[in-house]
């Protein structure tokens, strides 16, 4: 009881002081074969702001100068916005469809190199590459999930081919009833273990990082009977696969106070956050019976 008082009373307040940061420019652009690019430009916001979609708004980056080459062609991208039916407008990069000079189009196994100058002259670089099509997925199958009390879950599964030889990367997205693609939850792999084989992997069902599902609900990851699903599976390079690797590592230990920090590997210059990422696309679809 003594040494449990003595704790209690040497109990204190701590209160940290975080010094605001200046605001760095964060760049979220891709390239996918037989796409065109799309590259997002915000400014960063400091760790404990409390984030409004007014704040978001005001974040993107506009009036840059953007271009993107593949070695023999180089175009420049126009910015242009949409607005969602909350009414939140989102700004982005992309080629101009009107002006066939400048369109570019994703092609396997080419590299892609990115310029950005902003108003006040900043230059930011990046490169990527969409890898020829290796690692594959072959087929998709469902199963009713197994010792759950609720019939109409359902589980997916793939079968996957992984060619020999070490250095295939690979991320998968999941639309499910028209739904936008989403990453999994853990989207990005290498073939560390893989290598060489045909193999067996479930893929839960992704979500929107906005959605209000936890992942110890009792749902998370399950598909429903009457489910309309579209399997994307991409072949990344290794750059791609470093930012998003520590990207949702960093995400998932948010909160945990027995995690280790881990800084994300981007591959923008200048000191700039994000990436600039290649995908090699590929489609599987599977509808699950009512």
């Amino acid at each position: 009881m003594f040494i449990l008082i003595t704790f209690v009373s040497c109990e204190r307040t701590i209160d940290l002081k975080v010094n605001d940061q200046p605001s760095k420019l964060v760049v979220d652009a891709r390239i996918e074969d037989n796409g065109t690019p799309l590259v997002v430009l915000s400014n960063s916001l400091n760790y404990f702001n409390t984030i409004s979609p007014e704040e978001l708004q005001a974040s993107f980056v506009h009036n840059a100068n953007v271009t993107i080459t593949d070695g023999s062609k180089t175009v420049t991208l126009k910015e242009v916005n949409y607005t969602d039916s909350s009414g939140y407008t989102f700004y982005y990069y992309t080629v101009d469809v009107t002006n066939p000079a400048q369109v570019l189009i994703g092609r396997l196994s080419t590299t892609y190199n990115l310029n950005i100058v902003l108003a006040d002259s900043s230059v930011y670089t990046a490169t990527t590459t969409i890898p020829p099509m290796r690692k594959t997925c072959d087929s998709l199958w469902w199963k009713k999930a197994p010792d759950n009390p609720d019939t109409t879950r359902c589980v997916l599964y793939g079968l996957f081919t992984d060619p020999p030889g070490f250095g295939d990367y690979v991320r998968y997205f999941v639309s499910t009833n028209n739904q936008p693609f989403y990453p999994g939850y853990t989207s990005a792999f290498d073939d560390q273990i893989t290598d060489g084989t045909t193999y067996t992997f479930q893929i839960p069902k992704s979500y929107s990082r906005s959605d209000s599902i936890k992942f110890n609900d009792e749902d998370f990851g399950f598909f429903h009977r009457g489910d309309s699903i579209v399997f994307k599976f991409c072949d990344i390079d290794k750059a791609t696969y470093d930012f998003w690797r520590t990207w949702e590592y960093a995400y998932q230990s948010t909160g945990n106070p027995f995690s280790s920090p881990i800084k994300v590997i981007g591959n923008i210059s200048g000191g700039a956050l994000g990436a600039f990422c290649g995908y090699a696309t590929q489609y599987q679809s599977i509808i699950i019976p009512k």
